[in-house]
């Protein structure tokens, strides 16, 4: 038998010890990330408000979203239709104006990949989008249409998104205030003009840009923080 230098044995006892430990450590890592991924909208309390009223019960499977205005292939996608596009999933916050934020997995359609099928033309400067019943309206920019992160989502954390939160599918931009991100979506307008939208035509703002303040944090027990302007990545530390 080879003979180790005390330091040495003493060293290859305690590995075992030492990558347990590590094991143990990596395991409530993960663990506490999958229970975390699973929660849903309603496990963090987030708020159901339907300006123009709750939609009720809504039919997955019927739902449709007609695409006009200025592209070369209008037309009507059915539910079938829209799971077909790649799934994106997107890990962001949906900010509120009324100044509460929630993050999560974010899944559906990337809103440029459904502008691109449709062959939006080169004119478009706005997007604007119709929740169900016609009544709830609003627009964004193109650009911001464009981005990464900008979809037609149908889940959050793995979960189909119900009608209190506006499934079956709805607008999410994290990039705007949540007045922005449609529920319930069964129109879009492609433009070359600004249309003052629901709550636009009550004050809102129409760019919809978010404001440095404070917000409720939901994935926290609902500590209240500070955002800086813009897309909420990360809270700012108390002064």
């Amino acid at each position: 038998m080879k003979n180790y230098p005390k330091n040495t044995l003493k060293n290859i006892l305690l590995m075992p010890a030492v990558l347990l430990v590590i094991f143990i450590l990596n395991f409530q890592h993960i663990e506490s990330r999958e229970n975390e991924t699973m929660k849903s909208l309603e496990d963090y309390q987030t708020p159901v408000f339907w300006a123009e009223g709750h939609p009720g019960d809504l039919n997955r499977e019927d739902w449709q979203i007609e695409i006009s205005g200025l592209c070369r292939k209008p037309g009507v996608f059915t539910w079938i239709d829209l799971v077909e596009f790649p799934k994106t999933t997107v890990d962001a916050r949906l900010t509120s104006v009324t100044r509460w934020s929630v993050k999560g997995f974010w899944s559906g359609i990337k809103l440029s990949d459904i502008l691109r099928e449709v062959e939006m033309d080169s004119t478009v400067k706005f997007i604007r989008f119709w929740s169900v019943g016609l009544i709830y309206d609003t627009s964004i920019p193109v650009d911001i249409a464009l981005k990464e992160k900008t979809l037609l989502a149908y889940e959050f954390n793995d979960q189909l998104l119900s009608e209190d939160y506006g499934g079956p599918i709805r607008v999410f931009c994290p990039y705007l205030w949540g007045y922005k991100s449609a529920k319930s979506v069964v129109k879009i307008e492609l433009l070359n003009h600004y249309i003052p939208g629901f709550w636009e035509q009550r004050g809102y703002t129409d760019s919809g840009e978010i404001e440095a303040g404070k917000v409720i944090d939901l994935n926290d027990q609902g500590k209240v923080k500070k955002i800086p302007p813009g897309e909420v990545l990360d809270f700012q530390e108390d002064q």
